[in-house]
């Protein structure tokens, strides 16, 4: 079979895993971590909600009105899906502080769950069918990420809006019961409308890139399920997205081998500290020996960061002059482990600290490499003392953890964000949602959200 062959079945591979998608085809781990996603999502959207990105988006849509169908983080009252979608998928990324998958490197749930939690409340649909769609959505926007390869990301796409538009198109699809023709016509639609780049990150416009993501899956399954007819190789065909946008390189046709059967969205990264995922393998490995060896920061001579090169177009902002850019400084994020800040509170990321003397001091003493040995999710760090102490620390964020230990990380985490009975509830109610039950997330949220 031909290369080409292979790159016109991906829409239709992606058509019946749409279709044919069965629960009983996920292990009891692989549907706890679809919930978990779900649990992080849901509680960083609520401390994000007031961030001046989602304001400003929630404003926008609220002064559009329209009819009332789903709820909007921060709002007394409904609005049509689509919106709602673009709102919440913006305030679920406001703090990036939510999930992060390397195969793709993008942030899949925010880019999923605000159109499932549209569409789900929209159309009455029940928690498990819910949690069928979300799991279709991350799924596909991973497969679909690997498809693109490492020359997408690389020329400056941002995954989280261009793959996750093509997931957030197929649990969109999934809900709104579309056939397989109409499913490819969606995937089609969403084809023309995927956009979202790297320049943006550090400002507003990198969360808005989810919300979009959202937005554009439930109008592409929208669109389809009314009749409108794309390209349905809108993907994979001449000019089609993969074409015009893999950067150059060659797509990776067997990126939807074994789709419906073997799943690759349960690798995801949950994030433990309020920043870029890129920075965090650093931490972890500077922590470690600030940790373990006692180290304070005036005994510091340098501290060298090894990591791969591609995120040093990501995470590299040397001088970073407000809180935003500080979430994407390898820098300023070393200097907050040597000063014993919080990496993990909201707090530690704001403009002052940017300007902080004991912070702006340490930065100078943080010199980053690359290593192309390294992988996405590694990092070393050496770290040399002013009495020639020379310590060295490795990090890989990808090392499994035991699902019980995540899940317990991430109630704390919620916790720590909503506090602890708003998190212990949002934790029961996306606990059930793979029962044939009532969707009652939307209600739950409408209640924990301040407006």
């Amino acid at each position: 079979m031909t290369d080409d062959t292979l790159r016109a079945g991906a829409t239709e591979a992606l058509g019946r895993f749409i279709t044919g998608f069965r629960r009983d085809r996920l292990n009891d781990d692989q549907r706890r971590i679809a919930q978990l996603c779900m649990l992080d999502g849901a509680a960083v959207a609520l401390a994000g909600e007031h961030e001046p990105v989602a304001r400003i988006v929630r404003g926008m849509v609220t002064a559009e009105g329209g009819v009332p169908e789903a709820f909007v983080f921060g709002l007394g009252h409904h609005l049509p899906a689509r919106a709602a979608a673009l709102a919440n998928g913006t305030a679920m990324h406001a703090l990036d502080y939510d999930d992060t998958h390397f195969d793709h490197i993008g942030h899949s749930t925010v880019a999923i769950l605000p159109a499932v939690l549209a569409l789900g409340e929209k159309l009455g649909a029940s928690g498990a069918e819910v949690l069928d769609a979300f799991v279709i959505g991350i799924e596909t926007a991973c497969r679909v990420g690997v498809y693109f390869g490492p020359g997408h990301y690389q020329s400056g796409f941002h995954q989280t809006a261009t793959a996750g538009a093509f997931g957030a198109a197929a649990a969109a699809a999934r809900l709104v019961g579309l056939p397989q023709d109409a499913c490819r016509h969606a995937i089609g639609i969403v084809s023309t409308r995927a956009s979202g780049l790297k320049s943006q990150f550090g400002t507003m416009g990198k969360p808005l890139h989810a919300g979009l993501a959202a937005a554009n899956g439930v109008e592409a399954a929208t669109l389809a399920g009314l009749g409108f007819v794309s390209n349905p190789q809108g993907l994979e065909g001449l000019q089609g997205f993969a074409e015009t946008h893999a950067g150059g390189g060659r797509v990776k046709p067997d990126a939807f081998d074994g789709l419906g059967e073997a799943f690759r969205f349960d690798r995801v990264q949950f994030k433990y500290h309020a920043c870029c995922h890129g920075t965090h393998a650093p931490i972890e490995a500077l922590a470690a020996i600030v940790r373990d060896k006692k180290i304070e920061p005036e005994a510091v001579e340098s501290v060298t960061l090894k990591v791969h090169p591609r995120w040093l177009r990501v995470c590299d902002i040397k001088e970073p002059a407000t809180g935003l850019e500080a979430k994407f400084s390898y820098t300023q994020t070393s200097a907050m482990v040597l000063a014993a800040r919080d990496t993990a509170s909201l707090a530690s990321f704001d403009d002052a600290a940017c300007s902080d003397r004991q912070l702006a001091a340490l930065r100078d003493r943080v010199i980053v490499e690359t290593d192309d040995g390294l992988g996405d999710t590694e990092a070393r760090v050496n770290l040399l003392t002013r009495n020639g102490r020379r310590i060295s620390s490795h990090a890989d964020l990808s090392r499994p953890t035991p699902v019980a230990e995540t899940e317990a990380r991430l109630k704390a985490k919620a916790a720590a964000l909503i506090g602890a009975d708003a998190a212990a509830r949002l934790a029961a109610c996306v606990g059930g949602m793979a029962e044939d039950a009532a969707f009652g997330l939307p209600a739950l949220l409408a209640g924990l959200s301040k407006h």
